[in-house]
């Protein structure tokens, strides 16, 4: 059963990406947890969040089975990464603020994401903090609505970097309970190494 825990009117987004060179598939489509990421992301924002949906291309969508809420990338807004998915999301709902999530964090837990919702402030956006890389991740991330007239500014200057945005802005960012679970996989090594620990972890878990 949905908890209503969580604002109606932010809604979940996740990011699916295009096809990773480095990977050499659609890292949606990796399998970490019984089902493919996207999918497995998807049903947690669900339970989360007012609504869910899922950011993709147009070839993308086609694979995506019914029953799944998609919002197809906008043509106005070319292919331009995050940026352009976190905009045609907002153009289809002006109103609501993302709770956006990229498919590269395999080791994000549901409490991750919780935590991003119950930051109280008044910022218009709030992002984890990669302390490593000292760098801000804006694909774990709320963005609340009124980002989208300045997201729009920022792409009609071409700028189309979502970290830029989030340092013009001055996003809140926290820093997350375990550095791992913003932890990002974009190579085949990366994602068998990935698979055995979060599978090895499980094991251990229900072990009598």
């Amino acid at each position: 059963m949905k908890r209503m825990t969580f604002n109606d009117n932010i809604y979940g987004l996740v990011v699916c990406g295009g096809q990773s060179s480095r990977m050499g598939m659609d890292k949606s489509l990796l399998n970490y947890h019984g089902k493919p990421q996207r999918y497995y992301l998807y049903d947690i924002l669900t339970e989360i969040c007012g609504k869910a949906f899922i950011s993709c291309n147009k070839e993308q969508a086609k694979e995506i089975p019914g029953g799944f809420n998609v919002i197809i990338d906008a043509e106005n807004f070319g292919p331009i990464g995050p940026m352009g998915g976190l905009l045609s999301a907002f153009d289809a709902y002006p109103d609501a603020s993302f709770l956006v999530i990229g498919c590269d964090y395999p080791y994000l837990q549901k409490t991750d994401m919780e935590r991003l919702l119950e930051t109280d402030n008044n910022s218009l956006a709030t992002t984890y903090y990669n302390d490593y890389e000292q760098i801000r991740e804006p694909l774990v991330g709320l963005y609340k609505s009124d980002c989208y007239d300045l997201l729009k500014k920022q792409f009609e200057q071409n700028d189309y970097s979502l970290n830029h945005f989030l340092k013009e802005i001055n996003a809140t960012t926290i820093i997350p309970a375990s550095p791992r679970s913003i932890q990002s996989v974009d190579t085949k090594e990366g994602y068998q190494k990935a698979f055995h620990e979060i599978n090895q972890q499980k094991t251990l878990k229900f072990e009598p």
